[in-house]
């Protein structure tokens, strides 16, 4: 059986969101700083022996990630008809990110969003 590597990128943003019919203190408007790891597989090497270019992986992550930078999550078309919670953003995230990465040999793997330091989600597909 081949092996597989994976490879993680680590970034971040600010964002404010408010969690519709929500019962407690998160239906209130407040903020997070977003940390997001995105985890990505891949089964084949370059002839440098790179999977993944850390810096187009990087690339690619920072674009999407700019149009939640400083917003309302609330007020981005994404999340119009959608409930910004961690859990709808991981997803999200885990869509667009597999859009603009994968290849015949590079899948995203998981998505693992961060609203505050010991919470956060991760979204997969199997």
């Amino acid at each position: 059986m081949p092996g597989i590597y994976e490879i993680y990128v680590k970034d971040h943003f600010a964002a404010a969101h408010a969690l519709k019919g929500y019962d407690g203190n998160c239906s209130n408007m407040h903020g997070h700083n977003w940390i997001i790891e995105t985890y990505i597989q891949c089964t084949k090497l370059n002839k440098l022996g790179i999977g993944v270019d850390f810096r187009d992986a990087k690339d690619i992550i920072k674009d999407v990630l700019s149009k939640f930078d400083h917003t309302t999550l609330n007020d981005v078309a994404e999340f119009a008809s959608t409930n910004p919670t961690s859990e709808n953003l991981s997803r999200f995230l885990y869509t667009e990110f597999s859009r603009r990465l994968n290849t015949e040999h590079i899948t995203i793997s998981k998505v693992m969003v961060f609203e505050s330091p010991g919470c956060g989600s991760s979204y997969q597909e199997v």
